[in-house]
């Protein structure tokens, strides 16, 4: 759909190797070009939701005293992730739906591509990182304001953006300093993901895919094995409840993190912990959709906005933001009459 160009080619003495490269194009949704404006709105409607959701979470958390704990904490910094993912990929994918020309500069290309994976690596982070406070708070309640105080957490999430922001740093040198010499120069993809990049490079990328591949083994696997520890430990005290009721609803919160966790990995273990990537070009899309458009619109409604505290408080923001608009229309209407009189 999104198809491609590439500029200024200065051929390399073997004929095949190109270099000033300026433009890719997105081949983006194969097959279906002739659903490019129903796609366009449901995208654009996921979109729009899934920045409302985050953005509500974000700035209640901010806002409301009684959320500034450690588990809301992490919430709001997984939703700033996800307003930052999502705005990498989406908007120029819809703006290509839009657009005769799918072209996306190499700069811009070079730096979706760092983003995408720095901000993805965070999150990753962040869940273990979610997934231990949980574990602490129910299975260590008496030492849990303790072992998670504010310092430590802001620690902790400032390792989790750091642990995602260096690591993908090297990578994204390497691919950008690639020579690319497929015709056309196609990204078969909605976006500078890692295997279609990798597949134009006329040179022997095999170190970078291994690279790549540890890279995301480190990251992916590791936090994976810290989340179902903790998660497990979780399940084992919630079947010590002793009452029916508290065990069927925190089973039922247990459920619905891990069916979003569950997705979250899976895809990402399918995309990227594998040896080769750029031989899977063709089938990258549909997954991915998941990591870009599923779990960042799951996520707002799956970790907070079904908590009945963070409900409450966004109904006392709610009435806090009509009363202050009523208030200051009322203000508005006075003063005009009395500069009428």
């Amino acid at each position: 759909m999104f198809i491609l160009s590439h500029r200024k080619k200065i051929m390399a003495p073997s004929g095949n190797q190109t270099s000033g490269m300026t433009e890719f194009v997105l081949a983006g949704f194969p097959n279906l070009n002739s659903t490019r404006v129903e796609l366009f709105s449901v995208f654009l409607l996921v979109y729009l939701l899934t920045l409302t959701g985050n953005v509500l979470i974000v700035g209640v958390v901010g806002a409301d005293t009684r959320l500034q704990t450690p588990m809301y904490f992490f919430l709001g910094n997984l939703s700033c992730l996800e307003i930052l993912i999502t705005s990498v990929i989406i908007p120029k994918m819809l703006s290509n739906f839009l657009s005769r020309q799918h072209t996306i500069s190499f700069a811009a290309c070079i730096t979706q591509f760092y983003f995408y994976f720095f901000l993805g690596a965070s999150e990753f982070l962040l869940l273990a990182v979610m997934s231990v406070d949980r574990y602490l708070a129910i299975c260590h309640p008496l030492r849990y304001p303790v072992l998670m105080s504010g310092s430590v957490c802001f620690r902790m999430a400032l390792a989790c953006w750091i642990g995602g922001l260096l690591p993908v740093l090297g990578p994204t040198v390497a691919v950008a300093l690639l020579p690319f010499c497929k015709q056309g120069a196609v990204v078969q993809h909605f976006f500078c993901d890692s295997g279609p990049l990798l597949h134009l490079a006329c040179t022997n990328t095999k170190k970078l895919e291994e690279t790549d591949f540890v890279l995301a083994s480190l990251v992916i696997v590791s936090s994976l094995m810290i989340t179902a520890a903790s998660y497990s430990h979780i399940i084992l005290a919630v079947l010590r409840i002793p009452s029916a009721s508290g065990r069927q609803k925190a089973f039922s919160t247990c459920t619905s993190h891990l069916m979003v966790v569950t997705l979250f990995y899976g895809s990402a273990i399918f995309l990227y912990v594998r040896p080769s990537q750029s031989g899977s070009v063709d089938t990258n899309w549909a997954v991915t959709v998941i990591t870009t458009f599923v779990t960042p619109l799951l996520n707002p409604f799956i970790y907070a906005l079904r908590n009945e505290r963070v409900k409450e408080a966004l109904k006392d923001m709610l009435r806090k933001v009509v009363a202050d608009f009523l208030r200051n229309l009322l203000l508005t209407e006075n003063l005009n009459q009395k500069a009428v009189r």
